[in-house]
C-alpha cells in the first residue's frame, strides 16, 4: 500500500474537549456553552445524569440520547454512533464517568468477569475489559464531530507534617474514570463551584494560559477560531537585548557579576548584535553600578 503524505492542516481537527469537576461545578452548562460558541449546527447530548441536560434548553437547541444502566462502553459507543448518523457535529458526552464506574460500567464488568472467569483474580479480568473500554475513547477520537466529553472529580488530599504538626492539604481534583483518559483530548479544563472558573490540566492551544476564567460563549468561540487555524495566544515578546543586559545591569550582586557582565557585552558587540552605542551605554551603567555592589568575592553564577 502506497503511503501518502499530507500537509498539516488545523482545520481538518475537530475538538476533543474534557471537563472535570465536582457535581455542581457547572460541566454540563459549560459544555452547552462551549458547543453554542463552536457554531454548532447540530447538538446532542448523550445524558447519563436522569435528563440534567434538559434544563438548560434556553443555552441552545439540542437534541438528547438518555442513556440508562448499564454503562457499558459498548452502549455509549452506539450512542455517538446514533448522534453521528442524525447529523451532529457537536457531541457532549455527559459524562463519562459512568462508563468506568457507574453501574455495569467497567469496575463493576471487571468484577464480574473476575468472578466468573478468573476465580476473582481481577488483573486477569483487566485484560478483557481494557479493549472494551479502548474502545470507547477510541469512538470519541475518531468521531466526525466535535466531542466535548464531562467527568465528575473528586479532591484527592493527603497528610502532611508540617512545623510538628500534621495537616491535611489538598492535591488537586482527579477525574472519576480510568487513569490517563486526560491524555486523549486537546484540551482539558477542570471547573470549581465557585463562579465555575476553569483551569487547564491540558491545554495544547495555548488559549488557556494565566489566570482561571469562567466558561463562557466566547470560549467555544476561541477554541473554533483555533481550529479554524487562527492563531492561538501570542507568545510575550522576548525583551530587547539590550534591555536585558541593562536589568542584569541593575540586579548585579558583585563586581565579580558586573566583570561578566562586561565580558558578555564584549563578545555580543563583536557578533554586531550590540552597536558600539548601546555598548558604551552599557559599560558607563556598570562603571555607575561598581560603587553600590560588593567589592568582595564572587559569588553569583
Amino acid at each position: 500500500m502506497t503511503l501518502t503524505i499530507r500537509q498539516a492542516k488545523r482545520s481538518a481537527t475537530k475538538l476533543r474537549l474534557f471537563l472535570t469537576g465536582p457535581s455542581g461545578s457547572g460541566k454540563t452548562y459549560g459544555a452547552l456553552l462551549v458547543a453554542k460558541g463552536l457554531g454548532a449546527k447540530s447538538i446532542v447530548v448523550i445524558d447519563t445524569e436522569q435528563g440534567s441536560s434538559d434544563l438548560y434548553d434556553s443555552i441552545a437547541d439540542f437534541g438528547v440520547i438518555d442513556l440508562a444502566p448499564p454503562f457499558t462502553p459498548e452502549r455509549y459507543v452506539e450512542a455517538i454512533t446514533a448522534a453521528e448518523q442524525a447529523g451532529a457535529d457537536c457531541i457532549i458526552v455527559d459524562s463519562i464517568s459512568h462508563e468506568w464506574n457507574g453501574k455495569g460500567g467497567c469496575l463493576e464488568l471487571v468484577d464480574d468477569i473476575a468472578r466468573a472467569k478468573y476465580r476473582g483474580n481481577t488483573w486477569s479480568a483487566y485484560s478483557e475489559i481494557t479493549p472494551r473500554h479502548r474502545g470507547f475513547i477510541d469512538a470519541m477520537l475518531r468521531s466526525s464531530a466535535h466531542i466535548i466529553a464531562t467527568g465528575r472529580s473528586k479532591t484527592e488530599t493527603a497528610q502532611v507534617e508540617e512545623g510538628g504538626r500534621k495537616k491535611v492539604v489538598k492535591l488537586g481534583m482527579k477525574a472519576e474514570t480510568r487513569e490517563g483518559v486526560e491524555y486523549e483530548f486537546t484540551v482539558c479544563l477542570d471547573l470549581i463551584h465557585d463562579g465555575h472558573y476553569a483551569t487547564a490540566s491540558k491545554d495544547r492551544t495555548g488559549l488557556f494560559a494565566g489566570d482561571p476564567k469562567p466558561i463562557t460563549v466566547d470560549t467555544g468561540k476561541r477554541l473554533a477560531d483555533w481550529l479554524s487555524g487562527g492563531a492561538a495566544v501570542a507568545k510575550p515578546a522576548e525583551e530587547p537585548l539590550f534591555e536585558r543586559i541593562s536589568g542584569r545591569i541593575g540586579t548585579a550582586k558583585n563586581v565579580g557579576e558586573l566583570g561578566r557582565i562586561g565580558d558578555r557585552i564584549d563578545a555580543l558587540t563583536s557578533e554586531g548584535q550590540l552597536t558600539e552605542e548601546q555598548a558604551e551605554e552599557l559599560r558607563a551603567r556598570i562603571g555607575r553600578r561598581h560603587d553600590a555592589v560588593e567589592p568582595a568575592a564572587d559569588t553569583v553564577n
